[in-house]
């Protein structure tokens, strides 16, 4: 794997659920936004159905996930959070959620986008990769390439005043084939406060928290000789 050292000066996170951004690159985020770099999040879903309570009301799930989504950005120092707000389970590729994926990469105008892995289906025999990811990575992909970089896909957007905008780079986490990775040793206790902020994922007794993502960062960093890191697939689009 190779290392990836440079800093851009936009970044756009396309994730599925609100807590996603924090466990596949929240250090990353952060030691981005610490060197000046302006760090956007968009979370596809709304994260209703993050609860096995079976008398948890869906839309007071969702909003306070969206409150500790707000948490862990100021945590991470990101620039702010997006919200396309589908119902979790219910996202797809489709025209209309590319146009909104689109409209944000046309706004925003990042040099490298940040999303889920599309192809990484199955971890082992204990996980398959949920849905939700697997749709949003593929949207993230979609909406990136070709269309945001083409005026005339969405062309409505262009007569509106956005223009074409391409992406330089696209970073997939939670990827079976990692051949990149960023460091993420000075960062690691921002994303451990990032992640405790999801306290509706966590618990209120968020003790194992720290113990979880300091071994998993241990374990990438462990196979590239640094202390903590963060691994994805790294397509260059420029």
């Amino acid at each position: 794997m190779l290392e990836f050292t440079a800093v851009p000066r936009r970044a756009l996170a396309v994730y599925a659920h609100p807590d996603d951004p924090e466990v596949s690159a929240g250090g990353t985020l952060a030691r981005w936004a610490a060197a000046g770099a302006e760090v956007w999040v968009l979370v596809t879903t709304r994260g209703d159905k993050g609860s096995d309570d079976p008398d948890a009301v869906p839309a007071e799930v969702a909003e306070r996930r969206r409150a500790e989504t707000e948490a862990a950005t100021a945590a991470l120092g990101l620039a702010g959070t997006l919200h396309l707000g589908y119902p979790d389970g219910e996202i797809e590729d489709t025209r209309e959620a590319r146009a909104a994926v689109v409209r944000q990469v046309r706004a925003l105008r990042p040099e490298v986008v940040l999303c889920p892995d599309p192809t990484a289906w199955f971890f082992g025999d204990r996980y398959f990769n949920h849905r939700d990811h697997r749709v949003t990575g593929l949207l993230a992909l979609d909406a990136v390439a070709p269309a945001a970089a083409n005026p005339h896909y969405f062309a409505e957007q262009i007569a509106e005043g956005l223009t074409a905008h391409r992406v330089d780079e696209v970073l997939c986490s939670g990827t079976l084939a990692p051949d990149t990775w960023v460091d993420i040793t000075a960062t690691l206790d921002r994303k451990v406060e990032a992640l405790a902020c999801h306290v509706s994922q966590v618990g209120d007794e968020a003790h194992w928290v720290p113990e979880v993502v300091r071994d998993r960062a241990a374990a990438v960093g462990l196979e590239v000789g640094v202390a903590h890191a963060e691994a994805f697939r790294r397509l260059r689009l420029g």
